[in-house]
Order: C-alpha cells, then structure tokens, then sequence
C-alpha cells in the first residue's frame, strides 16, 4: 500500500505540473493581460509607458519563457503577488479556502448522511411506495439548477419568514466573526449544496445496491442464516459502496470548484467566486494558483476513494 501510495503521489505531482503549464497557457492566451487593464484605468498612459511596464513584468516574452520562470519561482515559495488586492496570493487564497472547505465539508458529510439511509431504504424494497417517493424526489432534485433552489431559499426563509440572512459570511462590521457568529450565514448555501448533492448521491447507491443484492455471496449468506438487516448492511451495502466512493470523490472535486454559482448566489467569500474574479479581472497568478488547488483537491479525493476501496473489499490489492 504504502509503495502504492508513493506512485499515485509522483504520479500527482506530474499532473499538476502538466496542468500548470496547460492553465498558464490558457490564461496567458486570454486577450488583454495587467498592462491593458492599467491603460483603460488611466488613459494618460503612453505606448511607450506601457512597452516599459511589459517589459518590466516580462509580458513581452515568449509564454513558454514566463512558465519556467514562474515554476522556478513557486517551486521556491514564491506563487506572485495578486494583482486585485495587492497583496501575495497565497494570503488571499489561503482564507478563502478554509471557506470553501468550511462550506464543502459540511455540505459533503450532510449528503452522506442523508444519501445513505435514502438510498438503502430504496434499495430494499425496489418499485415499492417508498422507491417511487424516494426516486420521484430524486429526479426533481436532480432537476432544479442551484441557482433558482438558492433563490427559492432566500426568498422563503429570508425574506418570507425573516429567520436566516439572504447572504454574507458574519454580521456586519464584526472583526474576526466565531463559527457560532458565522452559522446562521452557513445554513442556507450548505443546505443549497446538500440537496443537489442528495439525489445523485442516492441514486447512484439505490442502483448499486439493488444490483450487489443480486450477487451469489448474498444468496450464501442467506442459506447461511443471516438476518437480512446484516445481510443488506454488512454484505450488501459494503460493496454497494464500492462504485458509490468513486461518484462521492468526483463529487467532492465537483464541490470545491463547483461553488461558484452558490458562492454568488450567497456573496459568499470563497474559491469558486474568487478564481472566477480573477480571471475575469485578468489577475494571472491568482487565478493560476486557485486553479492548482482544485486539481490538487480533486487529485486527493481520488487518492482517498483508491484507498478506501481496499478498505471496503478485501480482494482488492495495492500490492
């Protein structure tokens, strides 16, 4: 396992590097870059001014050129200075992470939790009431984009019942706001999240497990005298798992990068909002490093499905 896990990690580390040149690429392709951004703020900027400062950023060099030189100074610590704020990138990046884990994370565990029971109670008894109910939600679930569901919740509870605030992350004006401060800011973007997580979630585990329950183990443990509650729990719903953690790790990637439209949605200050800012206001190196974290976020969920399908099944070897 361990030898496994070194390989998957080179093997990371060459994708990000793959990805950093082809976003480097992309981003430096984009029509108008810093300099042009200045000009249109101040007008009094010569042709002249404006080949020194491209000069002086390197601009003028070929894009291959200012990669290497970009990779040998982040390889060093060095990720630039954001052009936006001002400031290094990685100090404006790092708190708009934990944001957007804050909000993720609680957002992923809720539809496992809500995904799990829904999708078994389905499962167990296929083309019941209840599999119609279950499946009827599903479908809608899977049918309603996130923005109209956040704007449906902001108007209910919002603006129709007053309860929660409409958007922000604390109250206004408050300096260095405590999860208790920031919770009733949390709810409605992780219940947007959550519920177009649920029904695919659900799905996915009904449509495995229905499937896993049909395997000649089930039938041995049956003959065997197994209840079926340990039957469905312990055998079935441990392999069911198995195609589900693949689904629930694209999710999580999906998730981080994702956000973007309920970060808007709920001015809600994280990675998805602010790598869209960042491109559009032409800010290279925060946008190039926003990019890298969320390979490198998908890249570490797909490391952790490979290895929890070892955990699941014991036939399956890293060795």
């Amino acid at each position: 396992m361990q030898a496994y896990i070194i390989r998957r990690l080179i093997q990371g580390l060459g994708v990000l590097l793959v990805m950093s040149f082809v976003i480097y690429g992309l981003i430096g392709l984009m029509p108008g870059d810093p300099i042009d951004m200045m000009i249109q703020a101040d007008p009094n900027l010569s042709t002249a001014d404006a080949a020194r400062l491209r000069a002086l950023h390197g601009l003028d060099r070929p894009i291959v050129e200012r990669y290497w030189t970009w990779l040998g100074a982040a390889l060093a610590g060095d990720f630039g200075y954001s052009r936006q704020f001002a400031r290094p990138v990685l100090d404006v990046l790092l708190p708009r992470l934990g944001n957007t884990l804050l909000l993720m994370g609680v957002s992923f565990v809720l539809a496992i939790a809500i995904a799990l029971p829904l999708g078994v109670a389905a499962a167990r008894r296929p083309r019941s009431l209840a599999d119609q109910a279950i499946n009827l939600l599903c479908f809608a679930g899977i049918s309603v984009p996130a923005f109209w569901l956040a704007l449906l919740l902001i108007m209910l509870f919002a603006v129709t019942l007053g309860v929660l605030p409409a958007g922000g992350m604390a109250p206004a004006g408050m300096q260095n706001p405590g999860l208790l401060d920031r919770l009733p800011y949390l709810v409605l973007p992780v219940l947007t999240l959550t519920l177009a997580s649920v029904a695919g979630l659900t799905r996915f585990l009904r449509a495995s497990l229905i499937e896993a329950m049909r395997e000649d183990y089930i039938r041995t443990a049956r003959a065997k005298g197994a209840g079926e509650t340990r039957v469905l729990w312990r055998h079935g719903l441990r392999n069911a798992l198995i195609p589900v953690v693949t689904v629930m790790a694209l999710d999580f990637g999906t998730l981080f990068s994702g956000a973007l439209i309920t970060e808007t949605m709920f001015a809600y200050a994280g990675m998805g909002k602010l790598i869209y800012d960042a491109i559009m206001n032409n800010d290279y190196n925060l946008a190039l490093v926003g990019l890298l974290f969320a390979t490198l976020v998908t890249l570490t969920a797909n490391l952790a499905a490979d290895i929890l399908y070892a955990r699941l099944d014991p036939r399956i070897s890293y060795r």
